[in-house]
């Protein structure tokens, strides 16, 4: 098939940075083409995995039959912890508290307690149904709720955030108020799950092909698992389908197993859970109860803050310390806060432990904060988009720059994007119309709002914002490319090569991305935290800047010219007055005995973080954008359809325009999901519910806004040095859909003609908008 087909003639095939080139398996993706690792060739003798699962929320294990099991037609092995011959600990933080493989405690249900080998997935599944284990059942909770009235404890040290003085200064603010706000997590839904395949090699030596944004982590956790060194473990990325940040730690263990199988039997091994398991035995988004006190004037001008974060965390630890961190880091949205006391309760629970999903923790602490300023509005009885202008961060110099955590916002933009997006989505007269309409609609009830979005980028544990990149040009002038970031869909592997294309000015044909691998990039960074292309795009510009100069040396000395007349042109070099093509010039560099390989290396300048003093600049930089969003719902129902979506993002100078607005779209869509279809729900006895798509709603292509105006701010350009001035895409425009919660809300809160805050929690389901109108009615 003519692979034109599947070019658009609007997009740049070929070129350097800024272009809107196609994804580098855009057509693949279409096409059905792409491999990811279940599309691979299975290998002569593969055997398949399947995970024993506990039925119990918390009990001992007083006894394991796994007679039946292991009798089962095609079963070649069961195994539980007691055979792992290292150290049966998945755990991502070195705490020590989430085992391979639950020994003597189960502590959610859908626990991994043993692992079958088959030589089908059928007979290792069905056989993983026939154990007989028995329980004495101990106390559970899945709940934030049932957490705090057990006195449940935390999974990690809490951190606390304070500025000012809140505690003297809330009670002498003109007006206060008192509130909470329950924010619900969210399941990462991939197309593609969980999965790993493992071949044994020889000696200690293992390799895993892992759905996995962290193929260093992966590596480190399989050696501890096996007992044997790194260096015995080489983990392969090609691509995944999704990762959210589902995928940072949560592959961990089916690698795991699947390696320790692996080597046990000699033979290649398959893990892939089917969707209802993924569901039940990987982590989620957290849900968080938010309890706040705001101290605010006749204006609407905030005074102070105090606010706790509890979070259902899960089991084990996790990454629940950063991601409650980060809820912290962003309760303060785009708003100064002069007084401010911030603190989190990571909270235990029985349920499966939960972990990073896009935005960390960043749109739980944003969403509160959203809260405050509407809030603030409704008991004034003003337009929420003026309290926000009257609270948002000033310039350098305004005395009105400090974050909690005492970083300075030196980039601010927020205000410019606000007041474009205002004026072009025309939001004033809208809203007047929209009131005007409520006045007179009995049944249907409009609701618009604008909410702003800063968030900021980098990890925030420091030593991850580091990356490597290894180049090679071969003599026919092709260049061979690698790195420590993963592909999950975003376009990480085209923006990086683009960094090279430029750098060479060839086209980016010439250049070929290849799968990440801990045998070429050492010690890399997780694909997280919105760093992808700030990082690893940094890393191949060093390889590059290193070999352009051995090569800019060896022409000037052959031709004796000086380094200054020796300049890259597209897919040719001048030197000094004549031209050569590059595919020529490397032939030549290669004859001087040039040396056309490098390991470049980059690390992100000026941050650093103590969270004990809650000080610091945990941030290079930060990400703004805004959106607004018209609403209407049915009063008799609770439905609602999303009527229009104007948005303005910043990404600073974009590398590639098309991905990045494709990121901002994504990123809205899913952020709207997680703000009103889609609903984790455990029953009593601690089972997740919503385990299939059957029960658990993501968005569909008709949920998305009918008409859907999104732009980027072309004028933006980062004022630190990233890779071409551009800015990270992937989390920020996450927060662009709480600007659809607060568009329900004012449609909610039109019943009783706007005099109170309608409080509404997320998601906002139909049914959770009709219970907030009923009680609109009784105000």
């Amino acid at each position: 098939m003519d692979k034109s087909t599947f070019e658009d003639p609007k997009v740049v095939i070929s070129g350097p940075m800024y272009g809107s080139l196609r994804h580098d398996s855009a057509h693949k993706h279409v096409t059905g083409t792409a491999e990811y690792i279940d599309d691979t060739p299975e290998p002569a003798g593969l055997l398949h995995g399947a995970l024993g699962l506990s039925d119990r929320a918390h009990a001992e294990i007083l006894s394991i039959d796994l007679s039946e099991v292991a009798a089962y037609p095609g079963v070649v092995w069961v195994f539980t912890g007691k055979d792992v011959p290292g150290v049966n600990d998945v755990s991502s933080n070195g705490s020590h508290d989430e085992p391979l493989l639950a020994e003597t405690l189960v502590q959610f249900h859908g626990q991994p307690i043993f692992a079958v080998i088959a030589e089908t997935r059928e007979a290792a599944r069905r056989a993983a149904w026939l154990a007989k284990i028995a329980y004495r059942d101990l106390p559970h909770w899945s709940d934030i709720d049932g957490a705090l009235a057990n006195g449940s404890p935390l999974v990690t040290t809490p951190m606390t955030l304070q500025r000012g003085e809140p505690e003297t200064e809330m009670p002498n603010a003109p007006m206060r108020l008192k509130g909470q706000m329950r924010i619900g997590g969210q399941e990462h839904f991939y197309l593609e799950g969980h999965i790993a395949v493992a071949f044994p090699g020889e000696d200690d030596e293992v390799t895993v092909w892992s759905s996995t944004q962290h193929p260093s982590e992966i590596q480190h956790i399989v050696g501890h698992v096996l007992d044997i060194p790194s260096n015995a473990v080489t983990v392969n990325v090609r691509r995944m389908g999704g990762g959210f940040g589902g995928k940072e730690t949560q592959g961990s263990q089916f690698a795991a197993l699947a390696a320790l199988a692996a080597k046990k039997l000699g033979r290649a091994i398959k893990f892939r859970p089917d969707r209802d398991e993924d569901m039940s035995a990987t982590g989620k988004r957290h849900d968080f109860l938010v309890d706040y006190e705001v101290g605010f004037d006749a204006d609407g001008r905030i005074h102070a803050v105090d606010a706790t974060y509890a979070a259902r965390c899960g089991f084990s630890s996790d990454l629940s310390g950063p991601v409650t961190d980060r809820a912290l880091f962003h309760a303060d949205s785009s708003y100064f806060y002069p007084h401010v006391h911030l603190q989190s309760k990571p909270l235990k629970t029985h349920t499966v432990s939960n972990t990073a999903f896009r935005g960390f923790g960043g749109p739980q602490g944003m969403l509160g904060a959203e809260r405050f300023i509407e809030e603030i509005a409704y008991a004034l009885g003003k337009d929420p988009l003026d309290i926000r202008k009257l609270n948002f961060y000033g310039q350098p110099g305004s005395g009105r720059t400090l974050t909690p955590y005492h970083q300075e916002v030196e980039d601010n933009i927020i205000a410019r994007v606000v007041d474009e997006l205002e004026e072009t989505a025309e939001y004033r007269a809208r809203r007047n119309a929209i009131i005007a309409f409520n006045r007179d609609s009995r049944y249907i009830r409009k609701g618009i709002a604008l909410t702003p979005v800063k968030f900021g980028i980098s990890f925030t544990m420091t030593a991850f914002n580091q990356a490597g990149a290894l180049v090679h040009i071969y003599q026919d002038g092709s260049i061979h490319l690698n790195h420590g970031g993963t592909e999950m869909g975003q376009g990480l592997y085209t923006k990086v090569a683009q960094v090279l294309a430029d750098s060479f000015q060839i086209d980016i044909s010439r250049v070929k991305i290849t799968a990440t691998t801990t045998a070429k990039v050492p010690n890399t960074s997780a694909t997280a935290a919105s760093s992808g292309s700030d990082l690893n795009g940094m890393a191949a510009y060093d390889a590059a800047r290193q070999i352009k100069e051995r090569l800019v040396a060896f022409a000037a000395e052959k031709w004796d010219v000086a380094p200054s007349d020796v300049v890259f042109l597209p897919n040719r070099v001048r030197v000094g007055e004549f031209e050569i093509p590059f595919r020529d010039f490397i032939k030549q560099a290669y004859f001087a005995r040039v040396q056309l390989s490098a390991a470049g290396f980059y690390k992100t300048p000026k941050i650093h973080w103590d969270r004990k003093a809650g000080r610091g600049t945990p941030f290079y930089y930060f990400a703004y954008g805004a959106a607004c969003t018209e609403v209407s719902i049915d009063t008799l129902t609770g439905e609602y359809l999303i009527d229009r979506t104007d948005i303005l993002h910043d990404v600073g100078r974009s590398l590639n325009p098309a991905i990045d607005m494709g990121q901002v779209e994504g990123a809205f869509v899913q952020g709207l999901g997680w703000l009103t279809t889609e609903e984790l729900w455990w029953d009593d006895k601690g089972r997740l519910r919503t385990h299939a798509p059957s029960t658990y709603k993501i968005p569909l292509a008709s949920d998305r806004p009918k008409i859907f105006n999104v732009r980027l701010a072309e004028w933006s350009e980062n004022i630190e040095a990233t890779i071409g001035r551009s800015k990270a895409v992937g989390e920020p425009p996450f927060m662009l859909a709480i600007s659809v919660l607060e568009a329900l809300s004012m449609a909610v809160a039109s019943v009783a003609d706007y005099k109170v805050c309608p409080r509404l929690d997320a998601p906002a389901t139909p049914e959770r908008v009709l219970m907030a109108v009923e009680r609109m009615k009784r105000v």
